[in-house]
């Protein structure tokens, strides 16, 4: 992959970041379908603080590189190449995501708790945001978990489901519905509550096809939680509007490791096609498989294309940017999984087996599709945005095309 236009300092730490996932980490990961062992995952990211390499989101303070978010792309991308990457270089979800909020909205005193911990590994988080049916999943607005004043505090009572990471995790950002109380709007709340608190619980495993996030994705119960004032996380009331500070980066850096491993994948697809032979000539002179690679880098430049849109407007216009990277979560959960299915295509029944990693990688993206939202969900958002859109156009002034002109020469 090339980046022509990287500022020096970025272009130099992402070959360090390259350099590193390909002779450090590959070597240490498990075997296809395997989970990351707690004290492989130490070594690792002992070696990138070494390395200069942890941490690349996180501000300098929190001991981080400081990347800003036009420039994560080509990070994350050299971190994705391996299913492991982005956890030794602490850049994995939903850390990745929890720290990016925490900065952005935690108090001082809340950041020195939980973003400095969490920033240097020393604990895991997790988002307790989706809950059983009916409550919270693709609809936030179904959010059926509460919090209710309480002295000195709040006390919450829910039931959060598919809460990645949970298992070990240190804390958790718990989304719970408060009434308006004080001057604060009726809506949700983010509060952050430590899993020693005896009113909170890990439950039941949800078994999954993917394995790179660590923790899993267990149900998790609050019954009488009580957490204190200073656990609100920004302001009572305002969880949804925090919610996407947190939601559109973190749809866009999915993209990117994903694609890491897709071009991981399309890697190991060239290799294949070009040492086997098949009809006299290897495979990658056959015109059917050079159909299928031609379309994977198709699929590869054009998520590059609209990550690296995505991430200017999040950047410049933070709303605009937010319902763009609907779009890019939608186009690069199918363009990778499309990627990684003809690499298996390609490598015949050596693709399916454990003897190569793909089939590992296909299970860990599918579930993109779903996570953060599912592509129906995007798709129905997308389009309300553009009908939304034109509707305010022609109502300005503009002019309305839709209607066909009856009695042209030669026809309708």
């Amino acid at each position: 992959m090339t980046f022509p236009h990287l500022p020096p300092e970025i272009a130099e730490l992402r070959e360090r970041t390259r350099r590193f996932i390909r002779e450090v980490v590959i070597d240490s990961e498990p075997a296809p379908g395997g989970r990351l062992d707690p004290a492989t995952r130490d070594r690792l990211q002992a070696a990138a603080k070494d390395a200069g390499v942890f941490a690349p989101l996180v501000p300098t303070a929190y001991g981080g590189q400081g990347l800003t978010l036009e420039h994560w792309s080509p990070i994350l991308q050299e971190a994705g190449y391996s299913p492991i990457g982005p956890v030794a270089l602490n850049c994995m979800a939903p850390d990745e995501g929890n720290m990016h909020m925490l900065n952005l909205i935690a108090t001082e005193d809340q950041k020195k708790h939980y973003l400095a911990p969490l920033a240097a590994g020393d604990v895991r988080s997790c988002f307790g945001m989706t809950e059983p049916h009916p409550g919270a999943g693709s609809d936030p607005a179904a959010l059926r978990t509460t919090a209710v004043r309480a002295d000195g505090g709040w006390v919450i009572d829910g039931h959060k489901r598919f809460t990645s990471g949970a298992v070990g995790a240190g804390f958790c950002i718990v989304m719970a519905r408060t009434p308006a109380v004080d001057g604060s709007p009726e809506g949700a709340t983010m509060f952050l509550v430590d899993m020693t608190n005896p009113g909170i619980r890990v439950g039941e495993a949800i078994h999954t096809v993917d394995r790179s996030i660590d923790g899993g994705h267990p149900h998790v119960y609050l019954e009488d939680c009580f957490v204190a004032d200073d656990a609100v996380l920004g302001e009572v009331g305002l969880g949804f509007r925090y919610a996407q500070v947190r939601l559109g980066p973190a749809r866009l850096t999915h993209c990117m490791r994903w694609l890491g491993l897709a071009r991981r994948a399309h890697d190991i697809a060239l290799d294949r096609a070009g040492r086997r032979e098949l009809f006299g000539g290897p495979i990658d002179s056959l015109g059917l498989a050079q159909h299928l690679i031609a379309e994977s880098v198709i699929d590869i430049e054009t998520s590059d294309a609209i990550i690296t849109k995505t991430a200017a407007l999040l950047h410049s216009d933070p709303k605009a940017g937010s319902a763009m990277s609907s779009i890019a979560k939608v186009h690069c959960s199918e363009a990778i999984f499309r990627v990684i299915d003809r690499a298996i295509q390609i490598c015949g029944g050596d693709g399916v087996s454990d003897g190569l990693p793909l089939a590992q990688y296909l299970s860990e993206v599918r579930p993109f599709r779903i996570y953060d939202g599912s592509s129906e969900t995007h798709r129905w958002a997308i389009a309300r945005r553009a009908s939304a859109g034109r509707h305010a156009a022609v109502r300005a002034g503009e002019r309305h095309r839709g209607d066909a002109v009856v009695g042209r020469d030669g026809g309708a």
